[in-house]
């Protein structure tokens, strides 16, 4: 066909023939319309790489009807422009694609999860790459790294504002993978940087009174296994959440009573022994009777204790927790005189046990080697010499906060608040 403007009437007028056909624009140079022999129309962009005599590159832009022919002779303007830069438009088509393959986000994040997090975040790898896939997935899909702006990742962060603990956390995982890309050569700066990381929430002193507390025990009773087990062994032993939904039958020790977490197994890397005592032993042993046919000699080997599948951990604690406060209030309003209770989290059962070693007397030195929080007793110097590992002193404190809410249960606790440890 011979050169003419390429117009919408020029284009409709364009009639297929027995083998492709083109229709060359009079305006801009190498910017065609191709018609196939079943009537399909697309538009083109044809060049060489190094002149007269070098091959004819041939480079689609795409169907008539997804673009105007105004919007495609725009597109081979540009295309023209990176020939005339020494680019090749093919040559970067190419790229698109492989970086749209290997760069996708959604895809990324599983690798991230599996090259850098399974092995430098190995206590909380699960957690980041499941806030990742909640929160950064939906809104980035398969965008390439290379293609997300700061934006985007406004974008994701914006519905979490009025979650700001796990708005922090998204951030922090994201900030994280963007470096690695960066890091790994695959994008050349992160969109995360220079941005503000947020506040994250205002550190909470939430801590259960002894009614609260009795409360929250007998509605557990509601929840049955595994999640009413769960939340009592938080209150009975002030272990992290995910750490204590995580536990594993092998790593306790019934003869020894207790419990032995490995260092990539804590958030603080530090390893950690939990001595199981009292009513926390008397927890475990009715759920190895009761869900694996487990007399009290014989704890099972392997598998979680906490599990709804048989083979994986608990999750979904939101949603237990908001079963959980739907039961605390029923049973707060059968009382004769109901109490207030403000809102609480599962990370407040953790400081309710600190604050209730520091009524029985134990030592602040004990709290946190039961809490397996690396404070100022562990710190500097002390950090370095201090090697005590408070075996005996866990024990006792663990075996009298278990004292204290079989008493608080049974209503023994009512009227004479906590037994201190040196007097127990």
């Amino acid at each position: 066909m011979a050169n003419k403007r390429i117009t919408k009437a020029a284009v409709d007028g364009a009639n297929a023939g027995e083998k492709d056909a083109y229709l060359w624009d009079d305006r801009v140079s190498g910017f065609g319309l191709k018609i196939t022999p079943t009537g399909s129309k697309s538009y083109v962009y044809q060049y060489r790489m190094g002149g007269r005599g070098s091959k004819v590159r041939r480079y689609t832009i795409g169907k008539h009807g997804k673009f105007t022919p105004d919007q495609a002779r725009k597109i081979a303007e540009q295309l023209a422009a990176k020939v005339a830069q020494g680019e090749d438009p093919q040559s970067l088509k190419m790229q698109g694609r492989e970086e749209a393959r290997t760069l996708a986000f959604d895809a990324y994040c599983q690798r991230f999860h599996d090259e850098y997090l399974r092995h430098n975040w190995k206590s909380t790898h699960s957690e980041a790459l499941a806030a990742l896939e909640r929160h950064a997935v939906p809104e980035l899909k398969d965008k390439p790294l290379t293609q997300i702006t700061k934006k985007d990742i406004g974008d994701v962060l914006r519905p979490l504002k009025a979650m700001p603990a796990t708005e922090k956390n998204t951030f922090a995982t994201l900030r994280k993978l963007f470096n690695w890309a960066v890091n790994e050569g695959d994008v050349e700066v992160s969109p995360i940087a220079g941005m503000k990381a947020p506040a994250g929430p205002i550190e909470r002193d939430r801590v259960l009174s002894d009614e609260e507390l009795k409360l929250v025990w007998q509605a557990t009773f509601k929840l049955g296994y595994p999640y009413g087990p769960y939340i009592r062994s938080l209150i009975l032993t002030g272990q992290r959440l995910g750490e204590t939904g995580r536990v594993a039958w092998s790593a306790l020790n019934r003869g020894d009573g207790m419990w032995t977490l490995k260092g990539v197994q804590t958030k603080n890397g530090k390893p950690h022994t939990v001595p199981l005592v009292g009513l926390m032993l008397e927890e475990l042993d009715q759920i190895a009777e009761e869900q694996h046919g487990k007399d009290e000699a014989e704890w099972p080997k392997r598998g979680p204790v906490f599990t709804t599948t048989g083979d994986k951990p608990i999750n979904g604690f939101s949603k237990i927790k908001a079963r959980l406060d739907k039961f605390v209030d029923e049973l707060n309003q059968a009382q004769d005189e109901p109490i207030v209770i403000d809102h609480w989290t599962f990370h407040d059962l953790r400081r309710t046990l600190a604050t209730g070693m520091q009524r029985l007397d134990v030592r602040f030195e004990v709290t946190e080697a039961i809490l397996n929080h690396v404070g100022a007793s562990k710190s500097g110097v002390a950090g370095v010499y201090q090697r005590h590992e408070w075996k005996t002193e866990k024990i006792a404190a663990l075996s009298a906060w278990s004292a204290h809410i079989a008493a608080l249960v049974s209503g023994e606790g009512e009227d004479d608040n906590v037994v201190p440890l040196r007097r127990a």
